[in-house]
């Protein structure tokens, strides 16, 4: 799908973003793998804190193989090149532990709320 669909009734836009395993994160020893996961969190942390990232989490479960995302997340910029940006400076995007992906997420106004972040007055 290219471009918002036509429907009568207003959207949302987000970015979604999509986190997959990295092509290096078999090769790397557990002890960097362990430290690029946590700098990871601390990362999205930072985002989520700078209102960049609205929610995020991680996924399990049976999905297509060979590559099945690991994580997902939601941000409200307007920019899905400004989200890409700032999670490819992720180390462990960097790394290459994951690999991310940014697409456009639409959705019925009004349909999602986010609790945990805080208005800014």
């Amino acid at each position: 799908m290219t471009g918002a669909p036509q429907v009568d009734f207003a959207l949302d836009t987000y970015e979604c973003i999509v986190l997959y395993p990295g092509a290096a994160g078999r090769a790397l020893p557990a002890e960097t793998v362990q430290r690029l996961q946590a700098e990871h969190l601390a990362h999205m942390q930072a985002l989520q804190r700078r209102g960049i990232i609205l929610v995020n989490g991680s996924v399990d479960g049976p999905a297509r193989e060979p590559d099945p995302p690991i994580g997902f997340g939601l941000a409200h910029t307007g920019s899905v090149d400004d989200v890409r940006s700032v999670m490819e400076a992720d180390p462990a995007v960097q790394a290459g532990l994951y690999r991310v992906d940014v697409l456009t997420f639409l959705c019925p106004a009004g349909s999602l709320e986010f609790p945990l972040v805080k208005t800014q007055s």
